[in-house]
């Protein structure tokens, strides 16, 4: 029996394994190599695949998986917070991109329908392309991310309406309203259905299924569930992507999420990778080059005008400059489900067979540029915001924002860059310390309502020096980059060193390759999280077969001082103080808490010989609120007592046992 999809399926793989390691050499995406590839076996290149429609029905199945683990790692919760960029940011994208290349194609001599459907066509955006490179480059839950992915969802809201329109549109049908009512009530309903399926069933039926310990029946209860949503959206009418997503959203309330997306991934990728190289597919070279110049164009004029709407819905959701420029050239291109709408609008006449080919050739073209335009988007905003006529946009505060107690004279005080889970925590940490703080967030609305409790929050973006100077970074002694942005990051720890060349900066970093240049900008110290995640790890697993917590302390400071001295142990709290630092190399000062029934609780400071016999110098002890400098040796310790010990790190870290409380015989390490 003769499979001949499976011959095609052969030819793509083994052309797509040369062009993406030619891509990876030059470094160029993978997902330009995948549309590139398409058009090279496509039948207008090289002829190789004559079963494009096949192929691009075996795609599909890559864009249900890629929404299917976007979902999974948000949740309900995160897309109910969602609700505003969602309906307000997405509804003025489309709105705004609709009215512009609907005015542009009536100047044109569209008729009005032709117009709005050119401006349906332009709207839309690739939600394949943009989540798969913003995955890859860790910007999912960056300001920009959430702000796209919620334009996104509401462009895959909007399609119902949009495909409702198209027979009114062409003049040959009458307003459907009570189809788009009906519509309406399913959507609903299916939302509705996701809730109590999340809720109440879906939690139950996967602990049933985890019981069985099997891998296999855990997968196909996964997927299955995936493709049932989203036929079940798509036979409501509704589309598939929006279906997949919302199937991500069930699963993610429960606690086997991350074991569905491990599962996920793999299928994900491939098929992922069919979708691309099945859309460079459509790409007719011949029309492109006759047409050259009114392509470029075309493509010029969509890149541009989605870049300042989609930049205009960001800054109307109140964000500043530097965010809103890289929403618009992450959506600027035209969207996959834009073909589908092509071809309904070509059989009912609203397009002719050569703008349908412009269209395409176009709308490719936009795809293939969308990698480049993301990835030199970060400079692209740094630079239009230093452009004197933009100096409004770029402004680093607005509204009532500075409210939020910003106003106060600090000094020595910690600023925090980012109010997420990193920052609550450590804004707590610093209240309950008694440590003067001051926060920056981009979020208006988290600004508005944590100034609203009291904190001392303000609207800005911390990658200009205006704001960092309005925050008092001059008399700061700490800066905190808790912000998921990577290349935000980067630009925060720069700006600041430049700003205040004495100030401490700790940024925190998803990656571990983040660190050196990070370091090199300027940061003092740089927390990994997938380091630190592997040596809580670590910690957690060796406790448990009972070794000895000094021992497993040694091995963590070991790791540490061959890889990354900046980091300091898990459980000692250590401030260096950089003029040490700097003179005396491998010396630091650091804070001990003597805890009640330590060695050192109750004895005097000559009696403890932390000098003499261990190699350690008290040169100040803090004691309800009052610190007493250089002490002599008559000072007694007692339990809350806190000694600033100077003295080799490894020393301190080799001795913070004697601070600690003792335990008896039989308890086990913590």
């Amino acid at each position: 029996m003769e499979f001949g999809l499976l011959k095609e399926i052969v030819v793509i793989f083994c052309l797509s394994i040369g062009v993406i390691f030619l891509c990876h050499k030059i470094r160029i995406p993978a997902i330009v190599g995948f549309l590139l590839t398409g058009v090279l076996a496509g039948p207008h290149g090289l002829g190789f695949v004559d079963s494009v429609h096949e192929v691009e029905t075996v795609a599909e199945i890559g864009v249900i998986l890629l929404l299917f683990t976007i979902g999974l790692e948000l949740s309900i919760s995160e897309l109910v917070k969602l609700r505003k960029p969602v309906f307000l940011g997405g509804a003025a994208q489309v709105l705004l991109t609709i009215l512009l290349f609907a005015g542009a194609g009536s100047w044109l001599g569209l008729t009005p329908g032709q117009a709005v459907f050119a401006g349906f066509l332009t709207a839309l955006s690739s939600t394949a392309i943009v989540l798969k490179l913003l995955q890859e480059r860790a910007e999912v839950g960056t300001p920009h991310g959430r702000i796209i992915l919620s334009i996104l969802i509401f462009q895959d809201l909007i399609i119902v309406p949009m495909m409702l329109s198209v027979p009114f549109l062409s003049g040959q049908s009458q307003t459907e309203s009570s189809a788009l009512l009906l519509m309406t009530g399913k959507g609903i309903g299916v939302v509705v259905l996701v809730f109590f399926l999340a809720r109440k069933i879906v939690p139950q039926v996967l602990a049933a299924v985890m019981r069985t310990r099997s891998k296999e029946l855990f997968l196909l209860t996964t997927l299955g569930i995936c493709m049932s949503v989203a036929f079940l959206t798509s036979s409501l009418g509704l589309s598939l992507s929006l279906g997949a997503f919302l199937a991500g959203l069930i699963i993610s309330e429960s606690e086997y999420s991350l074991s569905a997306l491990e599962g996920i991934l793999p299928f994900r990728d491939v098929f992922t990778s069919l979708f691309f190289i099945s859309v460079g597919m459509l790409l007719n070279m011949s029309y492109f080059f006759a047409h050259a110049d009114t392509v470029l164009l075309v493509t010029a004029a969509v890149l541009v005008g989605k870049t300042v709407l989609a930049a205009t819905a960001a800054r109307i959701l109140g964000y500043p400059l530097r965010p809103a420029v890289l929403v618009g050239l992450c959506i600027c291109q035209v969207g996959e489900f834009s073909f589908i709408l092509a071809k309904t609008g070509l059989s009912q006449n609203l397009i002719g067979p050569d703008h349908y080919q412009l269209f395409l050739s176009a709308s490719i073209l936009t795809m293939l540029l969308t990698p480049f335009c993301i990835m030199f988007a970060p400079a692209l905003a740094d630079r239009l915001g230093r452009l004197p006529f933009l100096a409004a946009a770029a402004a680093p505060y607005r509204g009532p924002a500075l409210e939020g107690g910003q106003h106060r004279d600090l000094t020595d005080h910690l600023i925090i860059c980012g109010f997420g889970i990193g920052g609550k925590h450590l804004a707590r940490a610093a209240k309950a310390a008694g440590v003067d703080y001051t926060i920056l967030e981009m979020n208006p609305d988290t600004v508005r309502a944590q100034a609203a409790k009291g904190e001392p929050i303000a609207y800005g973006d911390a990658t200009h020096p205006a704001v960092l100077e309005h925050a008092g970074i001059h008399t700061a002694r700490v800066l905190a980059i808790v912000v998921s942005d990577p290349v935000a990051i980067r630009r925060i720890t720069d700006t600041a060193r430049k700003t205040n060349p004495a100030i401490h900066i700790v940024a925190r970093t998803r990656f571990l390759n983040e660190l050196g240049p990070l370091m090199e900008l300027g940061a003092n110290d740089v927390i990994p999280e997938e380091f630190e995640t592997s040596i809580e790890i670590f910690t957690r697993v060796m406790t448990k077969y009972m070794v000895p917590r000094m021992e497993i302390e040694k091995f963590v400071e070991e790791v540490r001082s061959e890889s990354y001295e900046m980091l300091r142990n898990l459980d000692i709290q250590s401030e260096p103080m950089d003029a040490l630092k700097k003179g005396f190399t491998g010396l630091d000062v650091s804070a001990m808490t003597v805890e009640e029934g330590s060695v050192l609780d109750g004895k005097t400071l000559e009696e403890t010989e932390l000098r003499r016999t261990h190699g350690l110098t008290v040169v100040a002890v803090g004691r309800a609120g009052q610190v007493f400098a250089n002490p002599d040796g008559t000072l007694r310790f007692a339990a809350g007592d806190v000694a600033y010990v100077f003295g080799p790190h490894g020393d301190i870290t080799a001795k913070a046992g004697l601070f600690a409380a003792r335990r008896r015989s039989w308890e086990a390490p913590a």
